[in-house]
């Protein structure tokens, strides 16, 4: 058990650094999914199952989900603005 704990430690430790070395936002939010994905399986090595759901729902699906949609409706509020800024000097 204690060789499958070392094992999900360094993957969660990997995962966490690729979150941190991923410079576009998009690669950030995939690796943040990743990242809690390992989280996951740590907690139900260390059986925890109840943070290792909660994990699951909010690390894993919730928070990378609203980073995409931020990122989303920031690019398209930015497009907004570049077009109406061009239409405005013509």
């Amino acid at each position: 058990m204690t060789v499958l704990i070392a094992i999900a430690l360094t993957v969660v430790a990997l995962a966490g650094t690729a979150v941190v070395v991923a410079e576009p936002p998009e690669r950030q939010a995939v690796s943040l999914s990743v990242f809690g994905t390992a989280l996951v399986v740590l907690f139900v090595i260390l059986q925890a199952p109840d943070v290792a759901l909660s994990e699951l729902g909010v690390g894993t699906a919730i928070i990378p989900l609203m980073v995409m949609l931020t990122i989303r409706t920031m690019r398209k509020d930015r497009d907004e603005r570049e077009r109406n800024a061009g239409q405005e000097e013509e």
